[in-house]
């Protein structure tokens, strides 16, 4: 017997079938809040909000169907699970170092996102991973959000969004090289690819135009702290040129 899904994918699940009954599968945050409010769900900024396919409700894998924001308080649905998500890789023990871990006052303050990635910079892993310099003196950005248009296909599905939000957790820039993080707290199965798309796509446009190469990373917050490759399946500018990369290094 399946187990009883949370309120989240309940209402989840019921916008999806109010969408295809009415044949119409872009929806705004008022339908989401009427939806929430028929199954108990109090938040329904958050109900669209899917960070891993684990948590899609069990009809929208079935029909490999996610969601996608427009911006504005509109969402989609959107056919193809594989193209929105990428699955974390396994990481070869060649590729797993030891890590002299050194302690410091401030390192387990909490485990926020944000807090993990400022160990791993201070610890000199982030450094030796991008430059294999530990010594090196990159320039580093907090996190911020904005807003940007994109235009893009999934599969055959083409999405134009006007006006969407894009948050970045850390940005850092040395000797003409950009990379952008989005950190994880936990080491989910996968995550949604527009965490990366968007911020890319944000500094592609900009400046970054200039930078020789432009990277992207995922740092999971956990006892290990794996650099995860994203190779990203929707469409890229094709300026700057994104390299993939895979490491790990062990605190």
């Amino acid at each position: 017997m399946p187990r009883p899904q949370g309120k989240k994918k309940q209402a989840l699940e019921r916008l999806y079938k109010e969408c295809q009954a009415r044949g119409r599968f872009a929806f705004d945050n008022d339908l989401a809040r009427e939806i929430c409010a028929q199954v108990g769900f109090k938040n329904h900024f958050d109900v669209t909000k899917i960070d891993s396919s684990a948590a899609l409700p069990d009809a929208l894998r079935k029909d490999d169907v996610f969601v996608v924001h427009l911006g504005g308080g509109r969402h989609q649905f959107a056919r193809g699970i594989d193209a929105g998500y990428h699955r974390f890789e396994t990481i070869p023990d060649s590729g797993k170092f030891q890590w002299q871990y050194r302690r410091s006052i401030l390192n387990n303050i909490n485990t926020s996102e944000s807090n993990i990635l400022s160990v791993g910079y201070n610890q000199r892993i982030i450094h030796d991973f991008l430059y294999e310099d530990i010594a090196a003196s990159p320039k580093v950005y907090g996190s911020n959000r904005t807003h940007i248009p994109l235009d893009y296909r999934i599969g055959g599905d083409r999405i134009s969004v006007s006006r969407v939000q894009v948050e970045v957790d850390m940005t850092m820039e040395r000797q003409d090289a950009i990379t952008v993080f989005e950190a994880k707290n936990g080491e989910p199965p996968d995550f949604n690819v527009f965490q990366l798309v968007q911020p890319v796509s944000l500094l592609s446009e900009g400046n970054a135009r200039r930078a020789r190469r432009l990277d992207r990373l995922l740092l999971s917050a956990s006892v290990s702290v794996p650099l995860a490759p994203v190779s990203l399946p929707l469409p890229r500018p094709a300026q700057p040129r994104l390299n993939p990369t895979c490491a790990e290094r062990r605190i």
